[in-house]
């Protein structure tokens, strides 16, 4: 009885080990508190597979992160067609199934939030006609890859003039004048939607890599790329098997978690990171994403 009960302690340190580790592979179940970080930044890619972008030749620079920083092994989308994945990603509700929306969302959600904790947010949406416009598809941009443009917080007030192009975040990189959070939306062409992943593979590294090197993400901050949907035939837990690849120097190196998460933690752990206490909709509830943490 002795002999087993040091197997087990033995057993239960690896594990310990396993699930704490600066790398390797994470345990099932293994969460945390995400440390705090100055700059968060989340980019959302297009409609594909995880099977499909890693281990792709096609995307060098992706998956470079994904082995360098942490990798979610078992993310899922939450349903069918885009639109209820990215107000999940942001609200913490599907809200619609309709790419077409077009009305005014007034549930919680990150901008309202946010404001209530004095924190700043811009959504640098890629083709976007000008600064604040919150209307309809001007290919090849697409409104309902951008939803800040939907919320009543957002609607008709001075939070407008955050939703800018996404030529913009270039200068406020290298002014120094990033907000708290930063949602990247690449266009139809860039993020996989219409165009090859080789050419979204190409955008992140143009862009998202000056990121990487700046002050915004060496001195604590946090990057996340992740696709909001998988391949349609694809209804695994909604919206099917996906990619979400973790990226600071917070991360461990290395990180494969195992647990399954879907956008409503992404959308929590956002928040968690920039000292936001409350959370909209379903990220109120949803598994914490602290294991890929030091």
């Amino acid at each position: 009885m002795r002999a087993r009960n040091r197997v087990s302690g033995v057993v239960a340190g690896l594990l310990l080990i396993l699930s704490t580790g600066c790398g390797g592979v994470g345990t099932l179940g293994g969460h945390g508190t995400p440390p705090a970080s100055a700059h968060v930044f989340l980019v959302v890619e297009e409609n594909h597979s995880y099977s499909q972008v890693i281990g792709n030749p096609s995307m060098p620079y992706l998956n470079s992160l994904a082995a360098k920083f942490g990798l979610a092994t078992q993310y899922y989308a939450d349903v069918h067609p885009s639109i209820g994945n990215y107000f999940m990603l942001t609200c913490g509700q599907v809200e619609t199934l309709d790419d077409s929306f077009g009305g005014i969302v007034k549930d919680d959600n990150i901008v309202r939030e946010l404001v209530k904790v004095n924190k700043t947010w811009r959504s640098y949406a890629e083709s976007l006609p000008s600064s604040g416009y919150l209307g309809g598809d001007v290919y090849p941009y697409f409104r309902h890859h951008n939803p800040f443009t939907y919320f009543s917080d957002v609607q008709g007030t001075s939070q407008a003039g955050n939703v800018v192009p996404f030529s913009q975040f270039s200068s406020d990189l290298s002014g120094g004048t990033l907000p708290d959070f930063s949602f990247i939306v690449p266009n139809a062409l860039n993020d996989a939607h219409d165009g090859t992943l080789a050419a979204a593979d190409q955008w992140l590294n143009t862009n998202i890599a000056p990121l990487i090197a700046s002050s915004a993400i060496q001195d604590g901050g946090l990057l996340i790329i992740v696709f909001d949907e998988s391949v349609l035939t694809d209804l695994s837990h909604g919206g099917g098997h996906v990619s979400l690849v973790l990226v600071g120097p917070n991360v461990k190196s290395g990180f494969q978690g195992l647990t399954m998460f879907q956008h409503q933690s992404t959308l929590r752990v956002v928040l968690s990171t920039l000292g936001v206490k409350s959370f909209p909709g379903a990220s109120a509830a949803a598994p914490d994403m602290g294991e890929f943490f030091k």
